[in-house]
């Protein structure tokens, strides 16, 4: 998977919610730190929970979580693996369809906008066409394994 590049200063400051929504999306803090990784290692993947450590123990955290209650339903973390990179970011199979990550997805956007960016490079993205239309992400040429070439793998 090749990686896009999303052009910040097109964004607008405000992110359209349902204000039906039974969810919360913000910051974890330190003492959360481990239930957040843990979650991410269970549903995601060891090399996604490495990243969302790193996230998390920045302060503030470079990560937000999407929480209905005392469960997680999704998180998104924003320049861990390199600084102006969005991701790793996934949603609870069973919470998906209910706009959870388009909502991770624009608020970290905005996160990074305000920090100065005026561009952020979603690496190895996945879902290309949800990107392209909810962001205006391009992709970049000849990218595949870009940033992530020769990682080791364990």
């Amino acid at each position: 998977m090749g990686d896009l590049l999303v052009p910040l200063y097109r964004l607008s400051a405000d992110v359209k919610t349902d204000d039906q929504k039974n969810y919360t999306i913000r910051r974890p803090i330190p003492p959360e730190k481990h239930i957040v990784v843990d979650w991410v290692r269970k549903h995601f993947s060891e090399k996604w929970a490495s990243e969302c450590e790193v996230a998390c123990s920045q302060t503030p955290a470079s990560c937000l979580i999407a929480f209905e209650g005392n469960k997680i339903l999704g998180f998104a973390c924003f320049n861990v693996t390199y600084l102006n990179f969005f991701g790793p970011t996934g949603v609870d199979v069973e919470a998906r369809g209910k706009g959870i990550g388009r909502e991770l997805l624009l608020r970290s956007l905005l996160e990074m906008k305000h920090m100065g960016y005026a561009y952020a490079i979603i690496g190895g993205a996945g879902p290309v066409s949800f990107y392209q239309k909810t962001v205006g992400a391009i992709e970049i040429p000849d990218s595949n394994d870009g940033a992530y070439k020769g990682m080791l793998d364990g």
